[in-house]
């Protein structure tokens, strides 16, 4: 029975096989039927005809033939590439005979007909090509003619060839000459850019090394997207290259005298030669254009030497503190907030009689002076310090604590140095030390960006500090007055005030330490060779004992300032680093690489601090501070470029899992740079989540973070985050005590200000900005010795990086002008056809208005012209003369 059934289970199995068999060997059958049909249809069959017959044609010995049957094949490919969709029907019906016209194309002599069969087969090579580059071989064997007449596919498959070729002979150098391929680039590049290609042709140029050709190119109808592309390839793009395309752009900007543009880069670039050749150019051209660009300067606090008064008082920074205080009054926010105000405890969720009880009052206070500074930043006003009663507040702070009060009254009056200078001066005289202090450091931040002609930092702060009588918080205070007063100045006469502080062993680390830093601030990013030698030859002659001392890591941080953004030109001072037989040579060797790459994303640079990090140490035997510093480096190198700092948050929660406790410490305060005052969602969440950690110091870093994130936003979010944290850490001093500063800082200005080291639509970085957050952030990698103990007025480094976040316009008297714009969520463009929007759902408003991190405004109306490229800040407008009316309606 079984066997019966095997037996029948195999005849069915076979004659299903037959069926299929057969039904496919039909199938087959019936699919080349239909091929041969579709392929054999009347139409195609006679182009096929037709083809085969010119390519016989070919192979006569009557040379006659010859050239009617190039100019009809020649006319049957071009008719069918002009624009390609799918491979052309001439193209593969030549296919097979490509072959067979190569051969005919070696046996001719040279002649006109040999250069137009090589034309023909370099456009057939297309499809038969294997990584030979016979497109671009008969290309350059054929005529001469213009390359785009075989269509816009034949363009960027030779322009492919001639990369590839170009790469091969500069490798191998069977054949350095390479003018050839040039001269074949130069007439492609043309043909790009008048086909909305510029992106193909800055591609090419830039594999035969050649970009410094591409302006004259160029015009006015082509510039925008051109620069556009190139500028956004930047931070993709290694040394030397970057240079060359931020140069090129640059000079294609400055041949179309769009000098606001030019500014741009040459700011980015940091070359004054540059900067000054623009700035003179606009004003040739235009003075209304050269107050534009000297607000530019001013935003980044670049001082030229002018003579034109209005003009100077701008680069001054003069109008800042008019204009925001006008702003102040259009928004409603002028009257003053306390503390309480911001802090909202009676939403706070604590059991009566646990209020605060068990906190030290001091402390309380403490963190109230530090919020009541932040919040009322720049309004001139406050209820605890500059009403006649202030001086009260002072004394209910412990002696740092009086310190802290005295000097936010600079910060409370940021930018207005007249009338602070007044109020300062009560203060200066008083015969407690402490408050005289903060008097000192109230002096230099009430002049952070500011310049004047009466120098008032300079004259009232340089006795102190030449006054070894002087107590040292004095002198000290005095020290970073002048290095915050004075940051990004590059003044040679501030720094011989400075520099023997750090060169002599008899004062004491901190202060030459303190000195250092202000050193860093006042020539960030100049590679000053004086102080950075002064810098390593006290880290050399110091001794080993003094500097494991916490104040050592500032010695470094002010020499890596100097480097900021400098990439390969800190080599140098890192090989000396490595001369230096103690675990700060390895500290601050990775402080200066961190900061010489500073907002540039190098990957490579990424990479190796993460290796940095992957390190065990053994805690007894090695220090491990470098670690952190490593970290701060990821966010650093990679803050201002979008790709890599999303790439780099994933990393961090990597560390958070994996990272030894030096690691996981410092990664709030990465996260914190990474995304200040833009408090992202998952950003937020992540902090909130480490603020509640078991290791006290993560949690103190997470919420200092917070309040970065969040810094002058007012995001309601994280206000309620922060009450719910104040609540959970009533009975901890110091988290309860941080909680508060972060309270302040998302409130900052009361909404108005914002700390951002990026501007112009986060295209340029502020070095003084950059330089003062990490001078903040060094102090919180140890927070209890710091701040958390006497010197929390480090806190206040971070007015380097406090602006406005307004858009303000105003016209040609240099006056406040409302006009309608419209705000909206930025969006990337670069590469795309046609006009795209570079806004997304936006709101229209009437100016000044506020603008969030990644939010970019437009004008609504033709009514006016904006003077500046980039609607941020303050712009200059002038009236429209084409515009009519009626366009209003």
């Amino acid at each position: 029975m079984a066997r019966d059934t095997a037996t029948n289970a195999s005849s069915t199995e076979d004659a299903n096989d037959k069926l299929k068999d057969k039904t496919s060997g039909k199938n087959k059958d019936e699919k080349d039927k239909k091929d041969e049909v579709e392929e054999l249809s009347e139409e195609d069959q006679q182009l096929k005809n037709e083809l085969e017959m010119l390519v016989e044609r070919l192979k006569e010995p009557d040379i006659s033939l010859h050239n009617p049957a190039l100019e009809s094949l020649r006319t049957l490919i071009r008719t069918s590439t002009s624009s390609m969709t799918s491979v052309p029907k001439p193209l593969k019906f030549l296919r097979p005979h490509y072959a067979t016209m190569a051969e005919i194309y070696e046996n001719w002599i040279d002649s006109e007909n040999k250069n137009r069969l090589a034309d023909i087969l370099s456009v057939l090579a297309m499809t038969y090509d294997e990584g030979k580059r016979d497109s671009l071989k008969y290309r350059l064997q054929g005529s001469n003619e213009n390359p785009g007449s075989w269509g816009h596919e034949y363009v960027r498959h030779l322009s492919t060839e001639i990369g590839q070729e170009y790469v091969y002979r500069t490798v191998n150098g069977d054949s350095p000459s390479t003018d050839d391929l040039m001269n074949l680039a130069l007439d492609i590049v043309p043909f790009f850019l008048q086909h909305n290609a510029e992106a193909d042709a800055v591609d090419l140029l830039l594999e035969l090394e050649a970009i410094d050709k591409l302006p004259q190119f160029v015009d006015s109808d082509t510039y925008v997207r051109v620069c556009l592309y190139m500028v956004s390839c930047v931070n993709l793009l290694g040394p030397p290259d970057d240079e060359h395309f931020l140069r090129t752009a640059h000079s294609i900007y400055f041949k179309l005298e769009k000098y606001s543009e030019a500014m741009s880069l040459a700011i980015r670039l940091r070359d004054d030669d540059l900067i000054r050749e623009d700035f003179e150019a606009a004003g040739m051209k235009d003075a209304l254009l050269q107050k534009q660009l000297a607000f530019h300067l001013a935003r980044q606090q670049i001082s030229l030497p002018i003579e034109d008064e209005e003009i100077e008082a701008i680069l001054n920074n003069n109008h800042l503190s008019k204009h925001f205080i006008a702003l102040a009054k259009e928004l409603d926010v002028l009257e003053p907030k306390s503390p309480e105000d911001i802090y909202k405890s009676h939403l706070e969720n604590i059991r009566p009689g646990f209020t605060s009880g068990n906190v030290d009052s001091a402390r309380q206070n403490l963190s109230s002076t530090f919020v009541n500074a932040f919040v009322n930043a720049g309004f001139g006003t406050d209820k605890l310090v500059t009403i006649k009663e202030g001086h009260h507040w002072m004394y209910k702070n412990k002696d740092h604590g009086r310190l802290s009060a005295a000097a936010s009254i600079g910060m409370i009056m940021l930018w207005d140095v007249e009338t602070a200078l007044n109020v300062i001066a009560d203060y200066q005289t008083s015969e407690d030390y402490h408050v005289k202090a903060g008097a000192n450091l109230a002096i230099g931040l009430v002049n952070a960006g500011i310049r004047s002609e009466i120098d008032p930092a300079k004259a009232l702060l340089s006795e102190t500090i030449e006054d070894s009588k002087q107590r040292d918080i004095v002198r000290i205070s005095a020290v970073v007055g002048l290095g915050l007063a004075y940051a990004n100045s590059h003044r040679e006469d501030v720094q011989a005030l400075l520099l023997p502080l750090v060169l002599d062993k008899n004062v004491k680390l901190e202060i030459a330490s303190l000195a250092a830093l202000s050193l860093g601030l006042i020539s960030v990013g100049d590679c000053n060779g004086d102080i950075g030698s002064a810098i390593v030859q006290a880290m050399m002659e110091r001794d080993k004992g003094q500097l494991k001392d916490t104040w050592g890591r500032f010695l470094g941080l002010g020499l890596a300032l100097l480097y900021l953004g400098k990439q390969e030109q800190a080599e140098t001072v890192l090989e000396t680093l490595k001369a230096i037989d103690h675990p700060l040579g390895k500290q601050v060797g990775v402080l200066v690489e961190i900061c010489s790459y500073a907002g540039t994303g190098n990957v490579l640079k990424v990479q190796k601090m993460l290796h940095i990090c992957n390190d065990h140490l053994d805690k007894e035997k090695e220090e491990d501070l470098h670690q952190a510093f490593a970290v701060l480096g990821v966010a650093l190198i990679a803050v201002g470029e979008d790709v890599g700092a999303e790439m780099s948050l994933r990393t961090f929660n990597h560390l958070m899992h994996y990272g030894e406790p030096v690691i996981r410490r410092t990664v709030p305060l990465a996260l914190g740079l990474l995304c200040a005052s833009n408090p992202l969602l998952n950003v937020l969440e992540t902090l909130s989540k480490h603020s509640h950690d078991n290791d006290a110091d993560v949690a103190i870093n997470a919420i200092f973070a917070m309040g970065l994130v969040g810094a002058g936003t007012n995001n309601a979010r994280l206000a309620q985050m922060l009450r719910q944290l104040a609540s959970y850490y009533h009975k901890e001093p110091n988290c309860l005590f941080m909680v508060r500063i972060a309270q302040g800082l998302l409130h900052m200005g009361k909404g108005t200000i914002s700390i951002n080291p990026f501007h112009s639509d986060r295209q340029l970085m502020s070095p003084a900005g950059m330089a003062g957050i990490l001078a903040t952030l060094i102090a919180f990698t140890d927070a209890k010795k710091l701040i958390l103990d006497k010197y929390h007025w480090f806190l206040y480094f971070l007015v380097t990086a406090m602006y406005p976040r307004f858009l303000i316009t105003l016209d040609e008297n240099l006056e406040s002008l409302p006009v309608t714009v419209r705000v909206g969520q930025a969006v990337d463009v670069v590469g795309q056809a046609g006009r795209p929007k570079t806004i997304t759902g936006f709101q229209t408003h009437s100016t000044p208005v506020l603008l969030a991190h990644s939010e970019r405004a437009e004008l609504a109306t033709e009514e006016y012209i904006s003077l500046s490229h980039v609607l941020e800040g303050f712009v200059l407008l002038r009236k429209n003369p084409d515009f009519m009316e009626e366009d209003r309606d």
